[in-house]
């Protein structure tokens, strides 16, 4: 599942939230809660929600991990989309899901102002979570603290094409005057953090759109052979070596502060306890990081959940 685009989604399919989550199996959302049998918050059942996409499963696992050494039991469900998961999250469905700061904020900014609203999000990852905590408390839920890992868009070129043109940054793109075409999705001239980003904040002329689907071992692979010069991606895109392909820093700042963050449903899971819990993973988890552990669920087939308790035991953040 693509990550480009996710502040694009509207809040569509919030009707079939009863369905996809009925479809993840296991037991019922209605038994979930971060409280004892007093109903105060402490040990107990947690919920942890998790998107479709490697990441957030492995994201959802590192927190069960840790939850689960506090002495909680937890279980996971999976769902789709955020359209799905940030309902359940605030009717208590859920108790806790990994997000990422900028998208969730537009999401519920949109959510409440239309799709037309003004930005609240931005490349300052302190002003965008008070953004964010300024829209989510009143649905009820807690955001916690930023990490240092981030998962945004990123452009990447191929690492011949680096070095030909002495090329570590998109300013370096600008100045090297070099037309590229870029292998992105078809929205990528409408989307302010692509094509005209790209040209107004570098002065990188993008000759042409490549309208493959982003991310995507098509658009890498086009890049690779020569057709196009740079793709749009993640930072955390874990098979970028497997194309001979090098990020190129967005040292101006084009693209919101995506920190991956966890946010909780403040009445079931928003005990201290559980914040400090979570906090110690925001303390060592970086972008590099969490590049690693997608490749090692991506390209090596391993499972989230295995992948989650090497890296939390080699951290010394679990038992």
């Amino acid at each position: 599942m693509s990550k480009i685009y996710r502040a694009a989604a509207a809040v569509a399919g919030v009707a079939a939230l009863t369905a996809g989550l009925t479809a993840c199996g296991g037991d019922s959302l209605e038994k979930s809660g971060g409280g004892d049998s007093s109903g105060k918050p402490g040990k107990g059942s947690l919920v942890i929600g998790s998107a479709s996409f490697a990441e957030s499963k492995i994201l959802a696992e590192l927190y069960a991990g840790l939850l689960k050494d506090a002495g909680y039991s937890t279980s996971i469900k999976t769902v789709d989309a955020r359209e799905l998961y940030e309902p359940a999250l605030e009717k208590g469905q859920m108790d806790v899901v990994p997000e990422y700061a900028a998208t969730l904020a537009e999401f519920l900014n949109q959510k409440k102002n239309g799709s037309n609203a003004a930005p609240v999000a931005s490349s300052d990852v302190d002003d965008t979570v008070t953004a964010l905590k300024k829209l989510a408390e009143p649905r009820g839920l807690k955001v916690l603290e930023p990490g240092k890992a981030v998962d945004q868009n990123a452009f990447a070129v191929s690492r011949d094409f680096a070095k030909k043109h002495g090329l570590k940054t998109l300013s370096d793109l600008g100045k090297s005057k070099q037309k590229v075409t870029l292998a992105a999705g078809d929205e990528c001239p409408k989307r302010p953090f692509c094509q005209p980003g790209l040209e107004k904040k570098y002065g990188i002329e993008v000759a042409g759109i490549d309208p493959l689907d982003i991310g995507s071992v098509q658009a890498k692979q086009a890049v690779k052979d020569g057709k196009d010069q740079m793709v749009l991606t993640t930072t955390t895109d874990s098979t970028l070596d497997q194309f001979g392909l090098v990020l190129l820093d967005d040292d101006k700042n084009l693209q919101n502060a995506d920190n991956v963050l966890p946010v909780v449903n403040a009445k079931s899971a928003g005990s201290q306890k559980i914040a400090d819990t979570l906090n110690k993973l925001n303390k060592v988890l970086t972008t590099a990081d969490l590049t690693e552990l997608n490749k090692k669920v991506d390209a090596e087939r391993l499972k989230p959940a295995d992948v989650a308790e090497e890296y939390l035991r080699g951290k010394g953040l679990v038992k």
